[in-house]
């Protein structure tokens, strides 16, 4: 493993920092000064130390949570209550940040994680990971309006298509719609009911792959292991 990505398993910093790190003559593997973020390291094996300080990588987390309205993805906010300050110390001590993001009005199902690798293959389109959301209108939608979301729009210079939008049978009618996409631009829900016509009152995420929330309550969570949220994501699942 690279020098520097062994410190950001290390949760000491992100890859670009810990380069500084390096840089600066702060990192010593066995005993002597590395100044090569490049450098290969042997986790099993090597010593590494940071500021003097033996340092070793951190346990990976994987978190399932049912965000509530009114909290922000995000680690850090000078507003706004963020959704790590839902986890207890334990777990926030080891660093985990939201997978990908819901705005701070829409709740739902949200994964979070220390584990980068993890979240770049959810969140990336070429992983062909989708999401699927149920947005509220503020007024019925009739079938050409459903039909042209259908066929998508243009959004920042990009041409976005859901992948499928249907009305769902639930009150009030004709104003729940179930949505899935595969993109994962921000906003991209909301951004698609602004171009049709409409603003959405409210937005739940249901599914992200094959995992779907059926029983947490808005800011419950579960901790799960690695292949037990993978596979619940790839194969199919419920929390």
């Amino acid at each position: 493993m690279r020098l520097n990505a062994f410190l950001a398993e290390c949760g000491l910093a992100s890859r670009r920092k810990g380069e500084s790190l390096i840089l600066d003559g702060r990192v010593k593997v066995n005993g002597k000064i590395v100044l090569a973020p490049y450098f290969d390291v042997a986790p099993e094996t090597d010593a590494v130390e940071c500021g003097g300080a033996r340092v070793t990588p951190v346990p990976k987390v994987y978190v399932v949570m049912n965000k509530p309205a009114g909290v922000v993805c995000a680690v850090t906010d000078k507003y706004d209550p963020v959704v790590v300050d839902l986890l207890p110390p334990a777990v926030r001590e080891k660093r985990v940040f939201p997978v990908g993001r819901l705005d701070r009005d829409s709740e739902g199902l949200l994964l979070l994680t220390n584990d980068g690798m993890f979240a770049q293959s959810v969140q990336h389109p070429s992983k062909g990971v989708t999401k699927e959301y149920e947005a509220l209108l503020n007024i019925e939608i009739h079938p050409g309006q459903l039909e042209r979301w259908r066929r998508g729009f243009e959004i920042e210079g990009k041409f976005v298509r859901p992948l499928s939008v249907e009305v769902m049978e639930k009150e009030p009618r004709a104003r729940w719609l179930r949505v899935t996409v595969g993109e994962g631009l921000k906003r991209e829900v909301r951004t698609m009911a602004n171009l049709a016509g409409f603003s959405v009152t409210a937005l739940l995420r249901r599914r992200i792959g094959r995992l779907t929330l059926k029983n947490l309550r808005a800011g419950q969570f579960v901790e799960l292991s690695f292949s037990d949220v993978y596979t619940k994501i790839i194969e199919g699942g419920s929390v």
